[in-house]
């Protein structure tokens, strides 16, 4: 069963188990929303990869703040559920350092992190993920 997308304001749950982030629904001050978001995807309970197909903007401080302390109190509960963050970068520079910046965030919360070239590699990635690594992991030949 998928969640009802009009209970989310700054992701789209309408392809669930994929949960795309609206980029444009981050200003300064949304992190309640996404608090409200996030929560409503633990209640639902049901495995999700989590998509961020748009460079996002910078965030503000106080946002910043509030949904590390979200992320740091549920990381467990979340860890249970969400297979993996998914970004696509074209810019192989900024693929790198995106892919370097997740390295670090995958061993403080426990969830895989992946910067794919491409919307394809990104999907590839993205049913790995939901398979819960079952598959071999995409190789770059196959996909990239």
């Amino acid at each position: 069963m998928k969640p009802n997308p009009a209970h989310f304001s700054i992701h789209d749950v309408s392809d669930f188990p994929i949960v795309r982030f609206r980029p444009e629904t981050a200003v300064t001050g949304y992190a309640p929303l996404w608090e409200n978001d996030m929560d409503a995807l633990l209640r639902h309970g049901e495995p999700f990869v989590m998509l961020f197909e748009e460079e996002r903007s910078d965030e503000a401080h106080v946002d910043r703040k509030r949904r590390g302390l979200w992320l740091e109190h549920n990381k467990v509960a979340l860890a249970a559920i969400c297979r993996g963050l998914v970004s696509i970068e074209a810019d192989a520079e900024q693929r790198a350092c995106l892919q370097a910046m997740a390295a670090g965030a995958m061993k403080a919360f426990g969830i895989v992190q992946e910067v794919a070239a491409t919307r394809e590699q990104a999907d590839a990635l993205m049913v790995w993920l939901l398979g819960s690594g079952q598959m071999a992991r995409p190789r770059a030949a196959d996909v990239w």
